[in-house]
């Protein structure tokens, strides 16, 4: 998804803007951002970005507004924690679109649904997933790694385009036939990449995923 500025009106673009500051005013408050001290966590933090540059680099158009590719969200989000990880995509973001000449004026609108929204998303399912079913390690890799990255790219895609729809860029009809069909098959992707990822790290190195604990996951299990 790349949202450019001359899809919208001025409002969506102050709208998104507005949100976005305040978005950014609780992630910089209440975000662990002392972990960027130790350089084991900063190196992991910045190597996970440019990994996510090099990613969503890799896009398929369909039509204006409505590009295709990986979001990592999940990923981000069980490594960091939902505001480091928003942090995160949002280096991400600003690095592609330095790379390939990103219309600066729908910033905003783009980290909301391209990195605080599916982060949002992402850490709603691990909560949800660790409220209701057991701490268990084929629950963390399977349900929420594998599914719950599918739902999130899915989820990401659907709010994407109800904003186009709303802002009249797009009819939902025009879109259910023309970009949503796409968010489910990029949604197998998704989960196929950050099931790998998370279940090779939680094996070999689960001192970077700050969401594992092996006490809970495997312990006695």
């Amino acid at each position: 998804m790349n949202f450019a500025a001359d899809l919208f009106d001025g409002v969506w673009l102050w709208g998104g803007g507005v949100v976005a500051c305040l978005t950014l005013i609780w992630l910089f408050r209440s975000g662990r951002w002392s972990e960027l001290k130790r350089p084991e966590r900063f190196n992991l933090w910045l190597g996970t970005a440019v990994a996510l540059m090099l990613v969503w680099r890799m896009k398929a158009g369909v039509y204006p507004g409505l590009d295709l590719h990986l979001l990592g969200a999940m990923v981000a989000n069980l490594l960091f924690g939902p505001q480091l990880a928003m942090g995160l995509l949002g280096v991400v973001l600003i690095g592609v679109g330095l790379a390939t000449g990103m219309d600066w004026q729908s910033l905003a609108l783009n980290w909301l649904f391209m990195a605080a929204l599916p982060v949002a998303i992402a850490e709603g399912i691990r909560r949800f997933a660790a409220w209701r079913m057991p701490r268990h390690f084929f629950v963390y890799v399977f349900v929420v790694a594998f599914f719950g990255s599918a739902a999130t790219v899915v989820l990401q895609g659907l709010a994407a385009a109800m904003l186009l729809a709303g802002a009249g860029v797009y009819s939902m009809d025009f879109l259910s036939a023309n970009y949503l069909p796409y968010c489910l098959l990029l949604g197998f992707s998704e989960a196929w990449l950050s099931g790998a990822v998370i279940t090779v790290m939680v094996i070999y190195r689960p001192e970077w995923v700050a969401s594992f604990d092996d006490r809970l996951y495997l312990k006695n299990k």
